[in-house]
């Protein structure tokens, strides 16, 4: 897979030849809708050389026209002992196309790639991003490197930004005539030009590409911009020769080149393994038992050294140093569930919270994949894990690796996998609350919340603080003006359907105010939404709903007596194809009860829909934001 990175760094950016008229004026009026920067001409050429030497060459001119499109005017080169930078230069235009300056590889600033929680990290960036404040500008830059491998090229996506326009744009490959490649094509209008000779030669080419404007509720942004994807059939990788045309061959590649022989231990840790679980019958509470002892003796640190990142530790090095990156930490677990004859699978998968990008079906590659996780295949009980946490239960993935095809490295070869999913009906934050709203209009009373499913982790960030920083955090969690939480019981069932359960008891003053003789205050205390999606005329996108989810609460109120409701109750039902909404209310002598359920349902709906999706919203705050008045009989 392409380095193991847990923040994939910047894009690379590129330049364009001096001879070409950069006046801004000259770019065709329908490339501006929605445009922050316009790419004028690009060319990108990848050669390979040999199997240990591939030249990548870059020339791109963007014209900037605001502010807001100063960072794709930032120029990201990354490089390492195998990636070797062998020039870079550029030129700054202004808007009438004038040259006002240049610049070369000794402006840029050469910083560490380190991530703030890498212990050892090889790779390097040189970046440069000219101070410019009027536009519009344009800058030209034109740089090559020398990668000392064949496995992993860049991919071409000739815009992967919002708001980007694009006049030329091309991407060539070049190579023997007996390198073999595969490829795949992604929302590209034209195939590839095939040329052959002494090289043969592939072109792709794309032309007055429209900038695509920012919408809620967007998909992936490759699902719908174009790219193109190569991976080599024959290969060298850090000295390490290898072939593959399917996910088969690239994990049993990946296997016995990168992990076999990496997870011995010493005969003590084994037999310390062994009677850690002697009293254990079931493979899976073994493995359970195994994995939490992993966590309590590691820690995560992100290591990116070592053929490209992607080989792990020695499992007998974690052992005694007791920390890891992914890679090191799921081998070590691996090394400990053998010691007791438990098989599983080191898993490469794409970890994203914000969308579920799973390895493609159709087309195996090393670039695709960023973090590693286990797989436990028993039998028909298979069990999932991240070894980089030291709280999350055993078998729950969380919202960072479910719902996606994985590549499983195994003996046999690489198998496509798909990690759980959690459905919307299962991720639930529930809530219970009883309350009492006294004459001084002060609230008092116990609020208890449950979270399941995905939500479970939704209260993560409060475990490691000490109590009074719990306190406060839930302050501005819960929209309680005056929010005293004057006791806290807060706990995590790590079962095979883990729950975190949140009891509070409460008091806050001032929560209904008295004026007139009338009572009034919020409805809903605990969870209201407050974020309505911005209307979009003439939408582009499909509408993407990425995780569902369930919010169910019920509160009952004690109130003063001898009090009636001014207006009418609330009564809000709404039924969508993304999505469902109850709130009801009603008075019964001095008993006001409160139900509210919410759910929203994942997947991509038509565009036309996203009118109804942005009333929907509408409709949930102002229910959410819904005034309780009462009178005196």
């Amino acid at each position: 897979m392409r380095l193991i990175l847990t923040f994939c760094l910047l894009g690379i950016t590129i330049a364009a030849n001096a001879q070409q008229n950069y006046d801004a004026s000259l770019i065709p009026k329908d490339l501006l809708p929605y445009a922050s920067a316009v790419i004028r001409n690009r060319e990108e050429t990848v050669e390979v050389k040999d199997l240990d030497n591939t030249i990548y060459h870059i020339k791109e001119a963007i014209t900037v026209l605001n502010k807001n499109g100063d960072d794709i005017a930032h120029i990201v080169v990354e490089h390492d002992k195998s990636t070797v930078i062998k020039f870079i230069k550029g030129a700054v235009y202004n808007e009438y196309g004038k040259q006002t300056g240049k610049f070369s590889e000794s402006d840029f600033d050469d910083v560490s790639a380190a991530d703030g929680f890498s212990l050892f990290v090889d790779y390097r960036i040189k970046h440069y991003l000219p101070s410019i404040t009027v536009y519009p500008y344009t800058i030209v830059y034109e740089y090559e490197q020398r990668l000392k491998q064949s496995l992993a090229f860049p991919q071409w996506q000739p815009v992967n930004e919002f708001g980007v326009s694009v006049e030329n744009s091309s991407f060539t490959f070049i190579c023997d005539p007996s390198f073999n490649i595969r490829y795949k094509e992604t929302n590209i209008p034209g195939k590839a030009i095939i040329e052959n000779g002494k090289q043969k030669t592939y072109t792709w080419k794309i032309a007055n590409l429209k900038a695509v404007k920012s919408e809620p509720f967007s998909p992936f942004y490759k699902n719908y911009m174009p790219s193109v994807q190569i991976a080599p059939e024959k290969f060298t990788y850090y000295g390490i020769n290898g072939s593959f045309t399917n996910w088969n061959d690239l994990g049993k590649w990946e296997y016995e080149k990168l992990l076999s022989g990496r997870r011995g231990l010493s005969p003590e840790t084994v037999e310390h393994v062994k009677q850690l679980t002697q009293d254990i019958t079931d493979p899976k509470l073994k493995a359970k038992k195994i994995y939490e002892y992993m966590q309590g003796k590691t820690h995560y640190i992100s290591v990116q050294v070592g053929i490209g990142g992607n080989q792990p530790f020695l499992a007998s090095d974690v052992d005694q140093q007791n920390y890891g990156d992914c890679k090191a930490l799921v081998n070590y677990t691996q090394a400990l569930l053998k010691a007791v004859d438990i098989d599983s699978y080191y898993c490469v998968v794409e970890a994203n919270n914000d969308y579920k990008v799973g390895l493609l079906n159709d087309f195996a590659s090393m670039e695709q994949g960023n973090h590693i996780i286990l797989c436990l295949p028993f039998k028909n009980d298979t069990t999932w894990a991240d070894c980089t946490s030291e709280t999350i239960p055993f078998g729950f993935l969380g919202r960072f690796t479910d719902d996606r095809n994985v590549l499983a490295c195994t003996p046999e070869g690489g198998k496509l996998m798909h990690t759980p999913k959690y459905i919307y009906q299962n991720n639930i934050e529930s809530r219970k609350a009883d309350f009492v709203i006294n004459d001084a209009g002060e609230l008092s009373g116990n609020m208890n919340s449950t979270f399941k499913g995905a939500d479970y982790e939704d209260r993560d960030e409060l475990f490691n603080e000490p109590k009074t920083e719990q306190l406060k955090m839930l302050q501005k969690i819960y929209p309680i003006n005056n929010l005293e939480v004057q006791n806290l019981d807060i706990k995590q069932d790590k079962g095979p359907n883990p729950v975190t359960t949140e009891n509070i008891k409460l008091f806050a003053r001032d929560y209904a105010s008295l004026t007139d003789g009338k009572y009034y205050f919020m409805l809903n205390p605990a969870d209201r939404k407050s974020w309505v999606p911005h209307q979009v005329r003439n939408r582009q996108n499909s509408v993407y709903i990425n995780r569902g989810y369930t919010d169910d609460d019920e509160v009952t109120y004690t109130i003063p007596a001898g009090y009636h409701l001014e207006k009418t109750p609330l009564n809000v039902t709404i039924d969508k194809p993304f999505g469902k909404f109850t709130a009801t209310m009603d008075l019964k002598g001095n008993k006001l009860n409160y139900k509210r359920k919410f759910q929203l349902i994942d997947g991509t709906f038509d565009k036309e829909i996203y009118q109804d999706l942005v009333d929907f919203y509408q409709t949930v705050v102002d229910a959410d934001s819904y005034t309780v008045s009462l009178v005196k009989n």
